[in-house]
């Protein structure tokens, strides 16, 4: 069968490459005819130590199968040595995979200012390093692809991942805006909360399971999303295990009050039901539909 996406010529940088679902998205990006660096600052899934092994390997696992790979081993926090190496080596840069990752999981009453930083500056600090370096080379390119890792605790919340839910959260409106400011030059940005065996989640799962949630089940939809073919812009996809799905924002109608008189606590609870009614939701897509119902409640129309 012959690969109907295809990245010849093109530069995929990967962070946290070396194992998981970045050295799965390595492999078949190189596969494709891409041209591929793989980052990994080889530490453990604590943030704790580094080494250039793991990168190695997976740049070797490439090589051996044809394929063009270059590694790096410097942490997502110098996002700029990272490009530079695709610049170096290969002249320019395509796609932006943020998928580098550690946990820090404690309660809220239990976590360190330590754990809430180390967090912060792998998921959130590091993609926007990488994707602050590349995106001026997009730009001038007038195309490029980006697709960040988001996570189910970013989207609901899960106890003992204040830090990670945190972050986490925060790559989806990154990835709305980048969106954005990228319609109009050929960059399309992305975000994926994926469910699936790493060294990160083998520390919270069972054995069997981690191993029946294959990295290569989310890669697919990665390398969809990164295709010169695709479209698909500024959306927020879950995926593990063979499944995925597009997630999209509800709300309710909401209840609107005199803009004239005062406004209770209690005539807020005297609406509540209807606050919080999803009967005949609606369904935003962008923050121009926040201002609607508030400047038309004020009988301004936009």
């Amino acid at each position: 069968m012959t690969d109907q996406f295809r990245f010849d010529d093109r530069v995929v940088v990967i962070t946290g490459a070396g194992a998981g679902l970045g050295r799965s998205h390595a492999l078949d990006f190189a596969r494709r005819g891409a041209k591929v660096v793989v980052n990994d600052l080889g530490g453990g899934g604590h943030g704790e130590g580094r080494g250039s092994e793991a990168a190695d390997r997976v740049v070797e696992e490439i090589r051996s199968g044809g394929g063009e790979a270059v590694a790096n081993y410097d942490s997502v926090e110098q996002g700029e040595n990272i490009i530079r190496t695709a610049l170096d080596n290969y002249d320019r840069v395509d796609v932006v995979v943020n998928n580098a990752g550690i946990l820090r999981d404690s309660s809220f009453a239990k976590m360190t200012d330590e754990d809430w930083d180390l967090i912060y500056r792998v998921h959130a600090l590091g993609a926007y390093k990488v994707t602050k370096a590349a995106w001026p080379v997009m730009l001038e390119q007038g195309y490029g692809r980006i697709v960040n890792t988001a996570s189910a605790a970013g989207i609901y919340g899960n106890f003992g991942q204040a830090n990670y839910a945190f972050a986490k959260r925060g790559l989806i409106g990154f990835t709305n805006t980048l969106a954005l400011e990228g319609a109009k030059k050929g960059i399309k940005a992305n975000v994926i909360a994926p469910v699936a065996g790493s060294r990160l989640t083998e520390t919270i799962l069972p054995r069997e399971v981690v191993e029946a949630l294959k990295p290569e089940f989310v890669t697919p939809l990665v390398v969809r999303l990164c295709a010169e073919e695709s479209q698909e812009n500024g959306s927020l996809f879950e995926v593990g295990a063979g499944w995925v799905s597009k997630l999209r924002w509800e709300r309710s109608q909401g209840a609107f009050f005199d803009p004239d008189r005062e406004l209770t606590a209690e005539a807020i609870d005297e609406a509540w039901d209807r606050i919080g009614d999803f009967s005949d939701a609606q369904r935003p897509k962008s923050i121009q539909d926040t201002f609607t119902p508030v400047f038309g409640n004020l009988g301004i129309k936009l």
